[in-house]
């Protein structure tokens, strides 16, 4: 199993003034296994078959990510933001 150590981003919900607010994305750092690691080509109506990439990630998760796990968008591995689709919060 490969090991993952990078930044998870959240949108955390921020009051900028009285009655306004937006969301900011606040990156954390968090330790894990890659639990998954698949890829495979899609026949498209274009010249190249696209590429899907499914992988699975197990973080050590801290009372921030257990508070605000349905805030979670992206996580950078090797230097790209990669979309988070799907969260399952699984005790030990």
């Amino acid at each position: 199993m490969a090991k993952f150590y990078g930044k998870i981003g959240f949108a955390v919900t921020v009051e900028n003034a009285p009655g306004v607010w937006e969301e900011k994305i606040k990156e954390r750092l968090y330790y894990g296994d890659f639990t998954r690691n698949t890829g495979m080509y899609q026949s498209s109506a274009q010249l190249n078959d696209d590429v899907n990439v499914a992988n699975e990630i197990s973080i050590v998760a801290d009372p921030f990510v257990n508070e605000n796990f349905y805030a979670m968008r992206y996580l950078i591995f090797m230097g790209t933001k990669w979309k988070i689709t799907k969260v399952k919060v699984q005790y030990p």
